[in-house]
């Protein structure tokens, strides 16, 4: 999911906010409608039901962490560093996140959140000290420093922090069961092999008391560079999206037990990869808004494949080379005739749907297919059609859509994973909301600039800097949807921001 990005930034623009984003977006729609070609159909920008952003001060640290819309406000928690309840810092790389229960605790509401850490290899004593650990050996020379964190916010208020998941690497997203649990994914795009024998590239269960995680993988949900997964709570089939540059499947894992529970996934099922009816090797990664198409499932018969070369495909996917490097699991499925996509990230489940984003679909200035600034796609999962419902004709509409989240009330909330996005309000990352119409509009925009007297006034221990161009990325709501929470990938941040979510589509 993250990645380096060193675009000049430039300082916030003066004047009249509201007056500003008015003629802004005005301009922005006729610009969009111009490049637009017969051929190719995009989403426009637009003003979007909450209105135009401006900085909010922090309701935890008084800094102007983000920007949002008049009437919200928000509460910063668990800082890359702030101590946990087992004295351990809190570990970096926040990434995908959810609620995975509810409770009542006297007369109060609490609710336990679990947050993937996508960190790769280390020092020893930087590892996650969490009750599931997985591999205490070292890959190429280094410990296993990913894993996961449980957060309780209780009443409006943010209460604790504990691991639980670790010696794992690049937790990059994952996603909640309906028997509440989260599953963390290992974005694992080579062979290699821990001095203890065990290879990674797999998903993790992680339960809401830190003890009962037991830190085993679910092999038989496949081994890639997994991003995210969705879970269908009426078949309990569990959708799968891969993040590997133009060498990415779609896929599913039909367990053997499907009704769930805890530890259900691992006892068995079967794992499966997306294939266009009618069109094999259907590739996706340039579309149009509105294209759609009828998907069929075939089974994979190694999910635990190493990964491999594009020289061993029967035929080279758009966009790749011989010596691409791809999984095992995409070379049995483009074998088999299965679909392309360019890289598979956020996936969200809501009201018999399914929502994909990939985040590269389009092309970029040298006319390079599976290197645009990304799409959405919704499944029906009851008829298996596949619609493209949001396509970025440029940065300004959607800069690489990754993490997404459907609120209980249908509303789509896009995490940017495209660095730094200039636009009427400066530089920085964004969360954009979608129109029914698959028009886009800006709902948060990241402005942490830190300095070392504000951090040392906050009581924090990051580097200073100006973190804007760090990706936004575990949006998730609370079930009665009043409380959305997200994160700031760098230097690691954790929101829980409230506002008046009736005003608009969320």
């Amino acid at each position: 999911m993250s990645q380096s990005h060193d675009s000049q930034r430039r300082k916030l623009l003066q004047g009249s906010s509201a007056l500003m984003a008015a003629g802004f977006f005005t301009t922005l729609q006729g610009l969009q409608m111009r490049q637009a070609h017969a051929a190719t159909q995009y989403s426009n920008l637009v003003m979007g039901p909450y209105g135009p952003l401006a900085p909010v001060n922090d309701l935890s640290t008084g800094l102007p962490l983000l920007m949002l819309p008049e009437g919200f406000s928000y509460k910063s928690f668990g800082w890359t560093g702030d101590l946990m309840a087992n004295g351990q810092p809190t570990p970096g790389s926040h990434d995908g996140m959810a609620v995975i229960q509810t409770r009542r605790v006297g007369r109060g509401t609490e609710m336990v959140l679990v947050r993937n850490h996508e960190r790769g290899t280390g020092a020893f004593a930087n590892r996650i000290q969490a009750p599931g650990y997985y591999d205490d050996g070292t890959v190429d020379g280094a410990t296993a420093l990913g894993g996961t964190t449980n957060l309780i916010f209780r009443d409006g208020n943010w209460i604790s922090a504990v691991p639980s998941l670790g010696g794992t690497v690049v937790n990059c997203a994952g996603g909640l069961t309906p028997w509440g649990t989260w599953l963390s994914c290992e974005e694992v795009n080579t062979n290699a092999v821990s001095t203890t024998g065990k290879r990674h590239g797999y998903v993790f269960e992680v339960t809401a008391d830190p003890q009962q995680t037991t830190g085993r993988p679910i092999v038989g949900m496949g081994r890639f560079a997994h991003e995210a997964v969705a879970v269908d709570p009426v078949s309990g089939i569990v959708y799968e999206t891969e993040d590997a540059r133009n060498v990415s499947a779609l896929y599913r894992y039909v367990p053997r037990f499907p009704n769930g529970g805890v530890g259900s996934l691992a006892l068995g099922g079967r794992l499966q990869a997306a294939r266009v009816v009618g069109r094999p090797n259907a590739s996706l990664i340039v579309a149009s808004l509105g294209d759609e198409v009828q998907l069929e499932w075939v089974d994979i018969a190694q999910p635990d494949a190493d990964i491999t070369t594009a020289g061993t495909l029967t035929s080279l996917p758009p966009g790749t080379t011989a010596t691409t490097g791809c999984s095992g699991t995409f070379a049995q499925a483009w074998n088999a005739g299965c679909l392309q996509m360019s890289r598979g990230e956020g996936i969200w489940y809501h009201a018999g749907k399914v929502y994909i984003a990939d985040t590269s679909v389009g092309v970029d200035s040298s006319n390079r297919p599976g290197r645009g600034d990304g799409a959405v796609w919704e499944l029906d999962t009851a008829t298996m059609k596949m619609k493209a419902i949001y396509v970025s004709s440029g940065q300004l509409v959607g800069n690489n859509p990754d993490n997404i989240t459907i609120s209980p009330r249908g509303g789509v909330f896009l995490c940017e994973d495209g660095g730094n996005s200039p636009d009427n309000y400066g530089t920085g990352s964004r969360v954009f909301g979608l129109m029914a119409n698959g028009d886009a509009y800006y709902f948060a925009k990241n402005n942490v600039v830190l300095s070392a007297g504000q951090i040392a006034a906050a009581g924090k221990t990051v580097a200073a800097g100006d973190y804007q161009g760090s990706e936004f990325c575990g949006a998730c709501w609370d079930p009665a949807g009043r409380v959305l929470f997200v994160n700031i990938q760098t230097p690691g941040i954790t929101f829980a921001i409230t506002g008046p979510w009736a005003r608009g589509n969320q």
